[in-house]
């Protein structure tokens, strides 16, 4: 594990592979207000690292080095596994300096190679936050804040024909893909209900038309009449342990 810092507000990252601090944690500081990604879950593809936004406000009397970091935790406090590949974040914000009151903006990164997910780490994680201080040692704390980590998912659309003709059938089809982090790779989600939605031209939000269940594949395929010109997508609301993800738009006028 390696830490750079520069000073003046500059950001500071700490890099690690899922690394479990060492020692126990010593007490004399407290975290609150603690949020991370904004409450929303953690969604993790299969190579691209994720950045999840957090903040916390550290209070102590103690010194301390860096920054605090935030990331998810499973198993005993400082001695499970920990789901992270590097932390970030700039200088703290002084909101009391008598009383030794910190503000932090936070980053978290995930990349889902470095830190070896595997399908069975999706689901609810619990939150760690952890401060370094001076001297050596380090203060950790369970913030009672379930984090749920999800399987990214992908979801695709394609109507025909283009364009058709009023009142006559348009078959849209699609694919809906989920991430398999032990073969880092997208595979077809089978027995899906994924919802068919349209947006007539003009207007600003979609409306579900009907709801599909994909195949062994994934695959996802229905018909409707062609009433109108617009937009089609499909859209997966996800579940406890893969993302929610919507196609993209695909257009269809009408002749």
């Amino acid at each position: 594990m390696w830490r750079t810092a520069v000073a003046g507000g500059a950001a500071v990252v700490i890099t690690g592979l899922a690394a479990v601090p060492a020692g126990a944690a010593e007490g004399g500081v407290s975290f609150t207000r603690v949020t991370v990604n904004n409450g929303q879950p953690i969604v993790i593809g299969v190579k691209e690292e994720v950045e999840i936004p957090a903040t916390a406000r550290m209070t102590t009397k103690l010194k301390f080095k860096g920054i605090p970091m935030v990331y998810p935790y499973r198993g005993k406090l400082g001695k499970g596994d920990e789901l992270w590949s590097a932390t970030g974040g700039s200088d703290p914000r002084v909101v009391d300096p008598a009383k030794g009151v910190y503000d932090f903006n936070l980053s978290l990164y995930i990349h889902p190679r470095h830190v070896d997910l595997k399908n069975k780490d999706a689901g609810t994680w619990k939150t760690c936050a952890r401060i370094s201080l001076a001297g050596g040692g380090h203060d950790v704390d369970d913030e009672n804040l379930p984090l749920q980590v999800k399987r990214a998912t992908r979801v695709t659309v394609n109507a025909t024909p283009e364009p058709v003709t009023k009142g006559k059938t348009l078959t849209v089809k699609g694919t809906v893909t989920r991430a398999n982090w032990d073969t880092h790779t997208y595979q077809g989600y089978a027995g899906r209900t994924v919802s068919l939605q349209f947006k007539p031209a003009g207007a600003s939000s979609y409306k579900t038309v009907k709801k599909v269940t994909s195949d062994s594949k994934g695959g996802l395929r229905t018909t409707v009449k062609a009433t109108e010109s617009g937009t089609w997508r499909w859209t997966y609301y996800g579940n406890s342990t893969s993302g929610a993800r919507s196609s993209s738009g695909d257009h269809v006028a009408l002749r």
